[in-house]
Order: structure tokens, then C-alpha cells, then sequence
């Protein structure tokens, strides 16, 4: 990977709906050139997909909540289970498995009018494994 392919990546990481013949432009080289070098970072794994970003409004003006959770135990199957069950929540959209105090932490939207008690004792309290979750509710994002 070289700088040009730096620059691509920087590019589509920004705005992934630019033409070949668009971001050519923009790093100095032409449709065709940009387009190969698109496709064999895609081919590499660099490239993982394109989604678009839709509006707050389109997700139905979600809250964010932020869970941190503790599990009973480390045994592989503990984590495994768990991170199944948090892939199939519908409102949890990012989960990671963290160093310090706690085992996960969880990033939730909860669209608006729903009730995050619910998800809470629904969800989130019946994921195998759990032994703790600490909430933190979103005040405004930052930087998305």
C-alpha cells in the first residue's frame, strides 16, 4: 500500500459515493487508474464496504446509551454466548470487548418514544453471563 492508496482510503472513508472519475480527481490520477487501485484494495480486505449514513430522523431520532458490562466469569463459552445474544439485539449497534473495569462496552440506540427500561430488563439483563451493567445516556455526539 502506497500513499495514493492512503489517500484513497481517506477519501471513501469521508464520502464512499464518489465516482471513480471524482476521487481520480482528487488524488491526481485517472478514472481507470483509480478504479483499479478501488478494486484491489477491495480485493485486499482493505476495502470492507460501502453503507450509507442515514439521518438521525431516517433511524427514528434514536437516543444513544452507552452500557458497560461485567460478566460473571471469562470462560470462553461465557464470551461466546454473550456475544451472540449481543449481536442479535436489535438496538444494541456496537459492541466491544474492552480492557479495565469492565468486560464490554455496548453502544445502544433506543428509538425515540421507546423505553430503554425495557431493553434493559428484556434484553440486555436476560444476555448469559451478566453480572453487572452500568448506563450512561448521550447528551449530544461530537464527532460521528
Amino acid at each position: 500500500m502506497d500513499a495514493l492508496d492512503h489517500k484513497i482510503l481517506a477519501i471513501l472513508a469521508t464520502d464512499s459515493g464518489l465516482t471513480a472519475e471524482q476521487l481520480g480527481t482528487r488524488i491526481g490520477l485517472s478514472a481507470s487508474a483509480t478504479h483499479r487501485r478501488v478494486k484491489l484494495l477491495e480485493a485486499a480486505g482493505d476495502i470492507l464496504g460501502y453503507r450509507a449514513v442515514l439521518s438521525a430522523s431516517a433511524r427514528g431520532n434514536p437516543n444513544t446509551v452507552f452500557v458497560a458490562v461485567t460478566l460473571k466469569d471469562q470462560r470462553r463459552e461465557t464470551l461466546a454466548a454473550f456475544e451472540l445474544a449481543a449481536r442479535r439485539a436489535p438496538e444494541v449497534v456496537e459492541a466491544h470487548l474492552v480492557t479495565g473495569e469492565f468486560d464490554y462496552m455496548l453502544k445502544l440506540h433506543i428509538p425515540a418514544g421507546h423505553s430503554y427500561e425495557r431493553v434493559h430488563r428484556e434484553q440486555l439483563a436476560d444476555m448469559p453471563g451478566v453480572q453487572r451493567l452500568v448506563t450512561q445516556f448521550s447528551i449530544s455526539t461530537i464527532v460521528e
